[in-house]
């Protein structure tokens, strides 16, 4: 794979970014360090994690994921020279009082703090991309789509927000910034914001983008590529509804063959959410038999369609072994043909992003 620019900056990544929020809670350290060697082996130099992983989020292991990559580094010199890290800083808590607690507004002092724990437990001095994992305002977001604003609460301004950052750019700790879980409105904001000031511009959102939630492409996709935003695609398989693990036995099915059972199958916290709609499963079910009836499996046929589409800049992927991540790699050289891509377009009339 060939790197290409993020944005606007100088960051040079892979089409390809490993995402770690599985480490710390399906995955331990050891299998962690060994994924992170085979991903680095395999050409991949964009690693994506969070304050807040492990996921599905919980007291004791909040903070668990960048430890682990932390410990990684530490043990091989040199090796962190050699790859983009991006992560991110938690907006207000959203059920999560552990982290900043229930009134945080995602002020100026709680970006820098935030900032400074993650750089312990990464062991680095330097985040190479630095997020606001959602936004500090009321915004639908997480499968809410209708954005109501008698839920407005007071929160630090997308100014003060952008000057915290800025503060980190000048102390060396962060080299650039990014969004995720955003708006068309919230990048607008952040853009106009930063060039009005001469405050860091953000290079990269983050938002969900397969085959079962196309959101990005009702006005986010005009809006970052007119104003130069590159988009980092997270949850392409869907939670592994794209996988066809839950094609039999739905959010309840068994093990797969590796003796692992998924996310979803797992943690009943996350039955409740987009990924678990029946929608959601019947779409994924109807993309998952069109992938085999052309001679792909259903994973190859959502990665391919996240890989080889304009809007995106690089796809986040996430994986609970080596097999797993040789897996979506394999993927990068799959073709979809224009029959194929027709079916596509026939499912999405069809259901029309069901995990919205």
């Amino acid at each position: 794979m060939n790197t290409i620019s993020l944005g606007t900056s100088d960051l040079q990544v892979t089409p390809i970014c490993l995402g770690t929020m599985t480490f710390g809670e399906q995955v331990d350290q050891p299998t962690a360090h060994r994924i992170l060697d085979r991903s680095l082996e395999r050409g991949v130099n964009f690693l994506d994690t969070a304050e807040m992983y492990a996921v599905p989020a919980k007291a004791e292991t909040c903070g668990a994921t960048e430890t682990i990559i932390g410990h990684w580094f530490a043990a091989n010199p040199g090796v962190r020279d050699k790859v983009v890290l991006a992560t991110k800083v938690a907006g207000p808590s959203r059920g999560m009082p552990w982290i900043r607690g229930e009134n945080s507004g995602l002020s100026k002092a709680e970006i820098l703090n935030a900032c400074d724990a993650s750089l312990r437990r990464l062991q680095t001095d330097v985040i190479d991309l630095y997020q606001i994992h959602w936004p500090a305002r009321n915004v639908p977001a997480f499968g809410q789509t209708a954005f109501d604003p008698g839920k407005d609460k007071p929160c630090a301004s997308i100014h003060e927000q952008l000057q915290a950052m800025a503060e980190l750019v000048k102390a060396g700790k962060v080299r650039h910034i990014g969004l995720s879980n955003e708006s068309p409105y919230g990048v607008h904001e952040f853009v106009r914001l930063a060039e009005q000031h001469g405050l860091p511009r953000v290079a990269t959102v983050q938002n969900p983008y397969c085959l079962i939630n196309r959101s990005w492409e009702n006005a986010l996709d005009e809006t970052c590529h007119r104003l130069g935003v590159g988009l980092l695609a997270y949850s392409p398989l869907g939670f592994g509804l794209l996988t066809g693990k839950y094609d039999d036995g739905g959010i309840h099915a068994p093990a797969t063959a590796e003796g692992k059972a998924g996310r979803m199958a797992l943690y009943d916290s996350m039955k409740a959410q987009r990924w678990g709609r029946p929608e959601s499963l019947s779409a994924a079910s109807a993309y998952n038999a069109l992938a085999r009836a052309h001679g792909l499996t259903p994973s190859q046929l959502a990665l391919a369609f996240c890989y080889r589409n304009w809007r995106v800049a690089s796809t986040i992927i996430g994986v609970t072994s080596v097999a797993q991540l040789d897996e979506c790699l394999d993927a990068w050289s799959v073709p979809l043909s224009p029959e194929l891509l027709a079916g596509v377009d026939a499912i999405r009339k069809q259901w029309h992003d069901p995990a919205q």
